[in-house]
């Protein structure tokens, strides 16, 4: 006879642990981060984004040969479905918000692979992700999409199709950092829904595009660019105290401080900072400085105003600076966040392929019971 559950209500599942995983382990009490057994700071830096998502869904790095051949066969899927063009065209013409086009030419991927076939499928996704993002951000701005190149990396290919300009080592690996930085992230809202959507043992790209939506909303995907909108508007070390304090007497939040999961600062800006300073030297290097003057000030005045609340640097601070300094416009943010992470999606959805059993939470009721019914025409 099977014990009965302990049934325990919590709002929004916080602390609710609802399955198990290889990927990742976010600590927030200590501000650590784990991806497939590896310390954050100690993979993202050095791995092409290929290697990244090959150890996420093989759970080991490739060999030379391995890398070489998974390259090649992601590369090879980076075309778009024909309809998936007329797609983009039409949202462009309603100038809808990248987040939306991509989750609507998303839902065609399955034209180019069998359903059935969860590693293609996987493959697909991921690789098609930086197409529809750089087609669609062309033809918003009146250009022609670029078609892919299979001899660039990943990274580098979604920077070429986006301004037809072959990107430098270092831009490329500065994205790359970014990329392996935010793949996974434990059972978030956008990862969580793509492992509801498996569990039901539905496909790979039916996962992938409700996780876009969950993504879409501003609670999960946050704001990155307008952390960096603020740092605009300081323009100089000596404007930042008087400029961040008015916003606090007003009540503003601070956009790229705090996290629901972090108590501490936040692994993946540290990683972020460290990209940001190799990259922001030179003629660029006193952007940075002001940049790092401003997070200083923000956190002295966050701990006056709120003190205890421990809101520290996330992710989003960082993620601006870098995705500012590698050429990206502020609109293009949380969907070159999307071509990150449809690799963790895509890890999590295989992973509870094999094993897991559907996510089938229950409500708590608070309606009444004791209704009865009225026919029409006595109402």
């Amino acid at each position: 006879m099977t014990a009965p559950l302990d049934i325990i209500m919590r709002p929004g599942l916080e602390g609710v642990i609802a399955s198990e995983t290889r990927l990742s382990k976010p600590n927030g009490q200590v501000g650590e981060l784990f991806i497939a057994g590896f310390r954050l700071e100690d993979i993202a830096p050095y791995a092409t984004f290929e290697e990244m998502l090959y150890l996420l869904w093989n759970d080991a790095l490739p060999t030379s040969a391995q890398l070489a051949e998974f390259s090649e066969a992601l590369a090879s899927k980076r075309q778009l479905p024909p309809i998936a063009y007329d797609i983009l065209q039409s949202a462009a013409d309603k100038t809808l918000p990248v987040m939306d086009a991509l989750r609507m030419a998303a839902g065609v991927l399955n034209l180019l692979v069998d359903a059935d076939d969860a590693r293609a499928s996987a493959q697909v996704a991921v690789a098609a992700f930086p197409t529809i993002v750089a087609a669609y951000w062309r033809l918003l701005n009146g250009q022609e999409p670029l078609a892919p190149r299979t001899d660039l990396s990943h990274a580098a290919n979604y920077l070429y199709m986006l301004d037809g300009e072959t990107p430098s080592a270092e831009r490329v690996r500065a994205l790359e950092t970014y990329l392996n930085t935010v793949v996974d992230h434990g059972f978030n809202a956008s990862t969580f829904t793509s492992r509801i959507i498996a569990s039901t043992q539905s496909d790979v790209i039916a996962a992938v595009v409700g996780a876009i939506g969950a993504l879409k909303g501003p609670l999960h995907g946050g704001a990155p660019g307008p952390a960096l909108d603020m740092v605009f508007e300081i323009g100089t070390p000596e404007r930042a105290e008087s400029v961040i304090r008015a916003k606090m007497e007003r009540g503003e939040r601070l956009m790229g401080f705090g996290h629901r999961v972090y108590k501490v600062r936040d692994p993946r800006a540290d990683v972020l900072n460290s990209a940001a300073e190799a990259f922001f030297v030179g003629d660029r290097a006193e952007f940075y400085q002001l940049v790092r003057h401003v997070e200083q000030v923000a956190l002295d005045l966050l701990e006056e105003y709120k003190p205890g609340r421990k809101l520290q640097t996330n992710v989003e601070f960082y993620t601006a600076l870098v995705l500012h300094g590698i050429g990206l416009p502020s609109d293009l943010f949380s969907p070159t966040f999307a071509v990150s992470r449809v690799g963790g999606w895509t890890a999590h959805v295989l992973e509870h392929m094999q094993s897991g059993r559907i996510i089938r939470p229950l409500a708590q009721y608070t309606g009444p019971t004791d209704r009865a019914w009225v026919p029409l025409e006595k109402r």
